[in-house]
């Protein structure tokens, strides 16, 4: 049985994310909650609470044994993309982009 969590528009790069979701990808749940507690980028507690959520999500839905639940995907998406300008000298204008992401993550059970 699968069970889904799905996050977005975080205030996050998604090239920086992905580096993060690709540690995590077909681990056992503990061991990927692990991985992500101690890792020092910032989207790490973002993931570690999305998977959270997911467990959540395979308990309501009445899987038999939560400890045996792994990640069979994970993958994030590049959403709307937040454009600001600042002031620079002789009267110009630079560009500043925000990315934001779409994180989508699928819980499987191993059988």
């Amino acid at each position: 049985m699968e069970s889904r969590a799905k996050l977005y528009s975080v205030r996050l790069s998604p090239r920086k994310t992905r580096l993060v979701a690709d540690m995590v990808r077909g681990k056992s749940i503990q061991n990927a909650l692990t991985i992500l507690k101690f890792s020092p980028q910032p989207s790490a507690k973002i993931l570690a609470k999305l998977l959270s959520s997911a467990v959540a999500n395979a308990e309501q839905k009445g899987v038999a044994d939560v400890d045996s639940l792994y990640v069979k995907t994970i993958f994030v998406d590049g959403g709307t993309v937040l454009k600001r300008f600042v002031p620079r000298a002789m009267g110009r204008a630079s560009k500043i982009r925000k990315p934001t992401s779409h994180i989508s993550v699928v819980l499987a059970d191993k059988k």
